[in-house]
Formats: C-alpha cells, structure tokens, sequence
C-alpha cells in the first residue's frame, strides 16, 4: 500500500486504481511491446487497467489489441475518430474507473517497476499533479541512433530534463506523465484543439493552478526512434506551430528554450537577405554559420566514435532546429499577425 489518507489530492487512502492510457495509431509494429510491458509493470500495483484509444488504424494495431485482450482481459480498445492525442487521452479519461491517469505511448516500453514507481513519487509529493521520469531512446538503425543522440542532448533540445536527463526535481514539463485525475478534471481535461504539445499545455495550466511537476530518474521508460529525417523535420514543425498556439492561448511564453530556434532561423534570414547589399552582414552571416557549424559539429563528435555518424548528427541537429524555428515562425504568422485558424496540413498526424 503507498500513502495513508483522506483520499484527497495529497495522498490516497489505499493503493489507487491506474489507468494507462495509449493513444494510438497505426502502431502495429510496436504496440504488442508496449501493451506487454505495460501489463508486467500493473503486476506490481494493487489494480489497474490500459485503456487502448486508436485513432482509426488501418495496420493490424486493431487486431493486435484484440489478442492481447483475450489474453489479458484488462484491455479495453475504444475508438478515435478525431485521431488526435487530445481527443484520445480525454476519451479514455472519462471512461477511466484509476484515481491515477499515465499516457504511454505505442511506440514506447515501461520498465517493470514503472507503475510502481510512479505511485510512490505521487505519494511522497502531494504538491505535485504529475509525475515523470527520464525516457531512454532505442536505436532501430544508424538513422535512428544519429537522431537519438540530437534529441537527448541540450544542444538538441535544451534543458527539457525528461530527454536530457538530470537530477530529481521540479520542472516545467514532461512526457508520459502520471497525473492525479482529479487535478486533470479539474483542470478540464487536454485542450482537444491542439494536435501538438498538449502535454506541455496541460502542465502549464497545472502549474498555474498551484500545483506541480516532478521528475524523478526512477520512473523510467524506452522509446523507440525513428530514422527518417523528413518525419523529424515535420514533426518538430508541428511542435514550434503549435507552441505559438499554446503562447496565445496564455498570453505568455511557457518556456524560454522555445525562443533559440526561431531566433536562429530568423538571424540567419535577416543576414542572408541583407548580405548582397551589406559587408557587414555578410561577414555576420558567414560567422553564424561558422559558429552554428562548429557547435554542432563539436557536440556531434562529444556524441559518437566516427566522423560518419557525427556528421548524422549534425543533420539531424539541422533538422529539428530548422523544422521547429520555420514551424514557431509560420505559427507567428498565422496565430499572432494574422490571427487565422491553423494552417492547411498544420493538424495532420505526423507519425
């Protein structure tokens, strides 16, 4: 049993029922791992439940579900027809019976003790609406690896601590999280309008609320990479475009590290179209490149063993920051100048 109590957002007064929620689509090449791994980690709590949401798959994900509900009988597949994450977590938050509510992915795994570990990083902080930890990249190929290293480094992706890695504490956002579902309801569930970054939208209206983060190097699960840099480049598109949504709905930044990319992008383009009338700018151009090249090239090799797979890294560095700063620019454009709905294509699932 974790935690004694009234059964309050602060503690439980038995050990709460979990429901993991798995939004997903077409995830048939992974979603059996995951299922399974997530049934070996509910052994270790008292109950619990996976509630499968998919949007409308057209691999064998369905009938995969369906095996594994025979035999399992823990299972529940209900169906997605707007496809988005949003839409899908809601769903299975209002047909969850768990005090508990964790989002894994079908393209991910959970170590055994997981569940566990989540449960007791809830009980030991009452402060806290969500819990998380650290999530360890699997390589499925040398593409995979390059953009693996890019996106677990602070060069990559900043201090976001869930994928660099870091000491337990506070922070401002995570993945996977495991969330107390009244603080959810009473946060009034994921924003369904956005197809990206609803997780960081949710924390940021949690922690305006009063309550808390916490990151905890013991709450530990695996994601498997893919290794095509046409998806990361869209998919990091749709993170920076829809940021810029997040910002206007509050009013504000949710966090600083958003602003490198587009500021990047945006330097570069300013130089590059002043340089055929200014020396100077052309100087400054070719001293950011030169900068941005050596910074990424010194990283990349920090990261690997061979020139090849560094110079992977750097396009896969190039990708994500090019692909976030064009998408944050492009959602400037429509959510702040022109004050327009999302873009052609903007709410289309990238993965």
């Amino acid at each position: 049993m974790i935690g004694r109590g009234d059964d309050g957002p602060g503690s439980f007064g038995t050990e709460p029922r979990v429901s993991v929620i798995m939004p997903v689509r077409n995830e048939g090449r992974y979603i059996a791992r995951a299922i399974e791994s997530v049934v070996t980690a509910g052994e270790r709590v008292a109950s619990f439940e996976i509630i499968v949401v998919d949007g409308i798959s057209d691999d064998d994900t369905r009938s995969v579900v369906a095996e594994l509900q025979a035999r399992h009988g823990r299972i529940l597949l209900l169906d997605n027809p707007k496809l988005t994450v949003p839409h899908a977590m809601n769903l299975g938050i209002r047909a969850a019976s768990g005090a508990v509510i964790i989002r894994v992915d079908g393209h991910a795994e959970v170590y055994p003790d997981f569940i566990e570990m989540c449960l007791a990083e809830l009980a030991a902080h009452p402060e806290c609406a969500c819990v998380g930890g650290p999530i360890e990249n699997v390589d499925l190929d040398p593409g995979s690896a390059a953009i693996s290293l890019a996106m677990s480094s602070k060069f990559g992706v900043g201090n976001a601590r869930f994928r660099t890695g870091g000491e337990d504490g506070y922070v401002d956002t995570l993945a996977f999280g495991a969330y107390r579902k009244a603080d959810l309801t009473a946060a009034g569930l994921f924003d369904e309008e956005l197809v990206r970054n609803q997780d960081d939208d949710m924390n940021f209206r949690l922690i305006e609320a009063g309550r808390k983060i916490w990151f905890s190097n013991s709450i530990r699960s695996r994601y498997f990479v893919r290794s095509s840099l046409s998806r990361l480049f869209r998919q990091y598109f749709q993170y920076g475009y829809w940021k810029v949504y997040v910002n206007r709905k509050h009013g504000r930044f949710t966090n600083l590290r958003q602003l490198a990319p587009p500021l990047l992008v945006v330097s570069l383009a300013v130089l590059l179209i002043a340089s055929p009338f200014l020396g100077s700018a052309r100087v400054l151009l070719v001293v950011e490149l030169l900068v941005y090249a050596s910074a990424a090239s010194y990283v990349a090799f920090r990261l690997t063993e061979g020139p090849r797979t560094a110079l992977a890294v750097v396009k896969a560095f190039i990708t994500l920051h090019g692909g976030y700063g064009l998408g944050y620019l492009a959602g400037v454009r429509d959510f702040l100048l022109l004050r327009r709905l999302p873009g052609a294509g903007s709410t289309e699932l990238s993965r």
